[in-house]
């Protein structure tokens, strides 16, 4: 088929929810390494990895190989029988995390691992209020949906009870009009009374990125979290790290997001790129907090042994190619080259981000959001063979985040599009 087909049976069978960058979207057909090519055989650099999932680069021989491998032996069981990939990979996530962090339970997406997350603290503490913090994504499910903090993120009004949003940091627009660090951080004390006056003084947990994802790589002030997360703990709460976008490497130099912020997780969740690109959801706990959900629930295709291959084939390659490290060092030199087109125009109002997690915020004067030049920005990416990122909740930031193995040569033919594409909004 040729590309219009195709997009005509996406129209035609897809719900419409499913869409699609680009004016006219790219049907892909195939990718390799850091580069993915569509059906009329163009290529493009891959600066977005499926949404953060792409970790060791598109179809990954070693990975791939040993998915097919497991597919030839055995695909599927649930979780009535142990198998040795979901052991093995329960195992491994207890040795690399930080803390206490020792059992888990395996589902197929962020979402499923976010709701299990909430589960479990509920039922640890006995209590069931939950905070989550404003410009946050946790799914598509009904719960994480009213997790979310984006309203073109949450389709409808089915609001339900016992869920809080705090005000995050997000220091280029403060919700207090305050300049770090003079700002004595203000939006997390506000965390005090926030739990004093819309809860019943006793919570079951605080679930938040490290890195805010979707809502535009909100990068918080390195004592947000040293600040936040003794409240919670001082009103009975556990604290729920969502690992989803930041975890395997991704910040750079730190395995997970949170390692930077010199906090412990009660509770830690993943997805997207733990089995580059396969789908799995794995949620983790102390034993203390994982006993709690000891009566009857299941997750069909969890702990699938394919897909738990697909994860510990990406992990060793992760550590054994030491891609956190190389996440820092081409991550930095990504972000100078950020910071000079932010000196260079004036629609770039903020550079933020970790590691191979940077992000642009278009905007106009006096920090107006900007998202209808992101779309230009968009399609003049695409014209030179880049694929990119958007998000925040005004659509007006570019989310940039290559896979774990790209190099300086990728950064530097990145950087000179994003310049060329720069140069032609008006």
């Amino acid at each position: 088929m040729k590309a219009n087909e195709v997009y005509e049976k996406h129209l035609n069978y897809l719900v419409p929810c499913v869409a699609s960058y680009y004016e006219e979207p790219i049907v892909m057909d195939r990718g390799e390494g850091q580069y993915l090519y569509d059906i009329e055989g163009r290529k493009y650099l891959d600066f977005f990895g499926g949404i953060l999932t792409i970790s060791v680069g598109h179809c990954n021989e070693e990975v791939t190989k040993k998915i097919a491998a497991q597919s030839h032996k055995l695909g599927h069981t649930s979780t009535l029988y142990p198998n040795i990939p979901m052991v093995s990979l329960a195992e491994r996530v207890a040795r690399m995390t930080p803390g206490k962090l020792q059992k888990s339970f395996f589902t197929n997406s962020g979402s499923e691992a976010v709701e299990v997350a909430v589960i479990l603290a509920r039922l640890y503490t006995g209590q069931g209020d939950i905070i989550a913090l404003r410009h946050c994504y946790s799914g598509g499910t009904l719960l994480a949906m009213n997790i979310t903090a984006h309203s073109n993120w949450r389709l409808m009004d089915t609001a339900i009870p016992g869920i809080k949003h705090a005000h995050n940091a997000y220091c280029y627009r403060c919700a207090f009009g305050r300049e770090y660090p003079s700002c004595n951080l203000e939006c997390a004390k506000d965390m005090e009374e926030l739990i004093k006056t819309t809860t019943c003084g006793a919570i079951a947990g605080f679930i938040a990125e490290p890195i805010q994802g979707i809502g535009g790589f909100i990068t918080p002030p390195k004592e947000y979290f040293q600040e936040v997360v003794p409240i919670i703990r001082k009103y009975g709460g556990l604290f729920i790290c969502d690992e989803i976008q930041t975890g395997w490497g991704r910040t750079g130099t730190k395995m997970f997001g949170i390692e930077h912020w010199g906090v412990e997780s009660d509770i830690m969740i993943f997805a997207k790129g733990t089995a580059n690109g396969f789908p799995i959801g794995i949620t983790t706990a102390s034993s203390e907090v994982a006993n709690s959900l000891s009566g009857s629930h299941i997750s069909t295709f969890g702990g699938n042994p394919v897909a738990c291959v697909a994860a510990l084939a990406t992990l060793d390659i992760i550590e054994r190619d030491h891609l956190a490290q190389n996440a820092q060092v081409v991550g930095s030199y990504l972000r100078d080259k950020l910071e000079n087109l932010k000196e260079k125009y004036a629609i770039v109002g903020d550079v933020r981000g970790m590691g191979l997690m940077q992000a642009l915020e278009i905007v106009r004067e006096n920090k107006e959001p900007a998202p209808d030049l992101v779309l230009q920005i968009f399609e003049e990416t695409k014209k030179r063979g880049l694929l990119i990122g958007k998000g925040g909740l005004y659509g007006n930031v570019i989310r940039i985040a290559p896979p774990l193995t790209i190099g300086k040569a990728d950064v530097d033919e990145a950087a000179k599009i994003l310049d060329q594409s720069l140069s032609q909004i008006t």
